[in-house]
C-alpha cells in the first residue's frame, strides 16, 4: 500500500508561505496572514469592492513542499483549480520534471533517482494549490527538510509574480534563488505592489537575510501615489521594515523598462522616468539619515530598452526575458549586497 501523507504531517517543510487555509481536509498555502486577512485593503483605486491581494496571495509563487525521503513515486491528491501552473519536482537540486494540474485531482512522478533525497515540489506560481495528501511508494521513509540557507525575502508586482514564466520554478526569483543559494519567500503580488502598511508590518515581523524591494509599477498603473506622497511612502514602507531588520541588506529596484509608460504621465502626472528619480532620491535621503545597507538600483540596468522586444505586452517580459532578468539580478544586486 501507498505510504500516505497528510498536509500537516511534521516531516513536510513548506517553504516561502506566510500561513494557511484549511477547509475540510484540505490545506491551503498563501502569501498572507489568514488570521489578519480583513485588515488588508478591499478596495481598488477607483473605489470599487475588490479580494484582489487576496486573491493574489492565495497563488503560491516561489512556494515549496520539501521533505527527505528514499520514495521512488510521489502522487498528490488535491482539489481541482480551473487554472494552474502546474508544480515542478527537483530531487537534490536537479529538476526532474512537471506535472499539470488545472482540471485535475491528482499528480503523479514516478522513477525518482534512488536513495535518500531531498525531494521539492515548486508550487504554480498562478493558480491555487489546495492539497489533500500525498502518497509515496511503499516503505518509503521520509523526514524534515531543515534548510539552513541565507533567507530571501522579494516583495513586487506581477513582474515579481511572473505569471508568464515558463513554469514555478522559472520565475526569475526562483532561477536566482537556486543559483544564488537562497531561501526563497517570494511576496510577489500581481497588481498590487502598492507598499500597504500592513505588508510592510508582516514583512518586518518575518526573519529573513536579505530583503528585495521591487517598486513603482503599480502605483504607475493604479495613479496611487503622485509627487507628495511616492518618495515618502517609500521612505515610510522602509521604517516600518526597519522597525525588526536595522541592518539586514536591502536592495530597493526601480522599474523595469516599459517603452509606453517612460514619458507618458499616468492620472497623477507622474511618468515611470520620474518614478525612477523618485525611488533614487528615497533611497539617497535613508542612506544620509545613517542607513548604510540600504541600495538604489536602477530597473534598467535588469531589463532595459535593449530588451524590448520581449515584452510582448509592453509590461511584463516573456518566459526568456524572465531568466535574463533573473541573470541580470544575481549579478546586479545579489551578488553585490549580499556577499
Amino acid at each position: 500500500m501507498p505510504q500516505v501523507v497528510l498536509p500537516d504531517d511534521p516531516n513536510l517543510t513548506w517553504q516561502g508561505v506566510i500561513s494557511f487555509r484549511r477547509a475540510g481536509d484540505w490545506v491551503m498555502p498563501i502569501r498572507l496572514p489568514q488570521d489578519s486577512l480583513g485588515l488588508f485593503p478591499s478596495r481598488l483605486s477607483d473605489g470599487s469592492h475588490s479580494n484582489m491581494l487576496t486573491e493574489r496571495a492565495a497563488m503560491p509563487a516561489g512556494a515549496r513542499l520539501s521533505f527527505r525521503s528514499d520514495a521512488q513515486s510521489i502522487t498528490g491528491h488535491m482539489d481541482p483549480v480551473e487554472e494552474s501552473a502546474g508544480v515542478d519536482l527537483f530531487c537534490d537540486g536537479a529538476y526532474q520534471g512537471s506535472a499539470e494540474l488545472s482540471g485535475l485531482q491528482s499528480f503523479s512522478f514516478g522513477d525518482l533517482p534512488p536513495g535518500e533525497k531531498l525531494i521539492e515540489l515548486w508550487l504554480p506560481q498562478f493558480g491555487e494549490f489546495r492539497l489533500r495528501s500525498l502518497e509515496l511508494s511503499p516503505g518509503a521513509s521520509i523526514g524534515p527538510h531543515q534548510d539552513t540557507r541565507p533567507k530571501w525575502l522579494t516583495y513586487g508586482s506581477s513582474i515579481t509574480h511572473c505569471r508568464t514564466a515558463e513554469r514555478p520554478s522559472e520565475t526569475w526569483p526562483a532561477i536566482v534563488a537556486r543559483r544564488r543559494g537562497f531561501n526563497l519567500t517570494c511576496l510577489g503580488y500581481g497588481g498590487q505592489c502598492q507598499m500597504d502598511t500592513m505588508v510592510a508590518l508582516m514583512i518586518r515581523d518575518l526573519d529573513f537575510d536579505f530583503l528585495s524591494l521591487k517598486l513603482g509599477i503599480n502605483t504607475y498603473e493604479a495613479n496611487s501615489f503622485n509627487f507628495r506622497t511616492f518618495a515618502p511612502g517609500i521612505i515610510g514602507f522602509v521604517q516600518v521594515i526597519r522597525e525588526k531588520h536595522p541592518d539586514t541588506p536591502m536592495a530597493v529596484i526601480s522599474p523595469i523598462i516599459s517603452p509606453p509608460r517612460e514619458t507618458v504621465p499616468n492620472g497623477v502626472g507622474f511618468t515611470l522616468e520620474e518614478m525612477r528619480e523618485e525611488v533614487a532620491g528615497a533611497v539617497e535621503a535613508m542612506q544620509a539619515h545613517g542607513d548604510r545597507n540600504i541600495h538604489y538600483f536602477n530597473g534598467l540596468n535588469l531589463f532595459g530598452p535593449e530588451h524590448a522586444h520581449m515584452l510582448p505586452d509592453n509590461l511584463h517580459p516573456s518566459a526568456e526575458g524572465y531568466k535574463i532578468m533573473a541573470e541580470n539580478f544575481r549579478r546586479k544586486v545579489a551578488d553585490v549586497v549580499f556577499l
